[in-house]
């Protein structure tokens, strides 16, 4: 029996099949295919790169301002103490009087009495000349003063710090104190009151300035240090001050009114009156100042 063969055909004697037609057109797809995969990859690796180059400069400023830091703090107690001398040795800084006077210069005010005698010139007033000093502690004008200043004066002149005068009247007494208040008719738009400090505080031996105009002359400045505390004067028979400051910063007639100021330049009195053994009225060393505290609750003024 003959036995069937498992491969009795040729390939080739197998019936030809249609064979797929190919247009010879879409021959270059695939090679445009992979030229767009390579584009999209090397796009994609760029960005990589780009974003590691971030984050690696990232890292190195980081590193660079710790290290920065770490200079920073590595810097001893002693070379920030030998810097700072330097910088005070080599650089003409402004004195702590001239800090505190130029604050306080904005509302420091003069006041004239407009007292004349019958040749014209200015008549002596209780002691002093017809001028003094204010200073003024609400910004719609209100001033403080001693009231030895303006007290029977015909008329009151205030002429503030930018030049400006003003008629002024007295709205508040304290015979007992020696302090007035007085209020100008016009003040100037930017008028800045004083910052007033406290009394509470304060220590023999502690900086002090008093601004002014002595004589009439000024603002004037002088400087010192509080020589007492808890002083009493009598400047008249009928008056006693008590609880006063005592100071030996340069004060004469005219600075009257005007404030006693620390070096933050803060109102820590009104400076009232001089000592002097004899019959002079100028300055002999100690001067006298009223607490800015007896000036509020005497003229009913809430607690600075």
């Amino acid at each position: 029996m003959k036995r069937t063969a498992l491969y009795s055909r040729r390939l080739d004697s197998l019936p030809k099949q249609d064979e797929p037609s190919w247009d010879s057109s879409q021959d270059h797809l695939p090679a445009l295919n992979k030229k767009k995969r390579y584009r999209i990859n090397r796009r994609q690796v760029e960005r990589a790169f780009l974003l590691s180059l971030g984050i690696l400069l990232g890292i190195v400023a980081i590193l660079g301002f710790n290290h920065q830091n770490q200079a920073l703090n590595a810097l001893t107690q002693e070379q920030i103490d030998a810097a700072v001398l330097h910088t005070l040795s080599t650089k003409d800084l402004p004195s702590r009087t001239t800090r505190a006077a130029t604050l306080i210069a904005p509302s420091i005010v003069r006041i004239r009495t407009d007292i004349f005698a019958a040749s014209g010139g200015t008549q002596v007033f209780d002691g002093e000349l017809g001028v003094g000093t204010g200073i003024v502690i609400k910004d719609d004008g209100t001033i403080l003063t001693n009231l030895h200043v303006v007290a029977n004066a015909p008329r009151l002149i205030v002429t503030f710090a930018d030049g400006m005068e003003s008629p002024a009247v007295i709205i508040s007494a304290q015979k007992d104190k020696d302090l007035a208040v007085i209020k100008p008719t016009n003040i100037p738009d930017d008028l800045e009151p004083a910052t007033l400090g406290s009394s509470k505080n304060i220590m023999v031996g502690d900086e002090i300035a008093v601004v002014g105009y002595p004589f009439g002359l000024g603002p004037s400045v002088s400087a010192g240090v509080i020589s007492g505390l808890n002083r009493e004067y009598k400047p008249t028979e009928n008056l006693t001050l008590k609880g006063l400051i005592q100071f030996d910063a340069a004060a004469n007639p005219g600075n009257s009114g005007g404030p006693l100021i620390n070096m933050s330049g803060e109102v820590l009195g009104i400076v009232t009156a001089i000592l002097n053994p004899t019959k002079a009225k100028t300055f002999a060393g100690i001067g006298f100042a009223i607490t800015i505290e007896s000036a509020g609750d005497s003229l009913g003024i809430p607690p600075f």
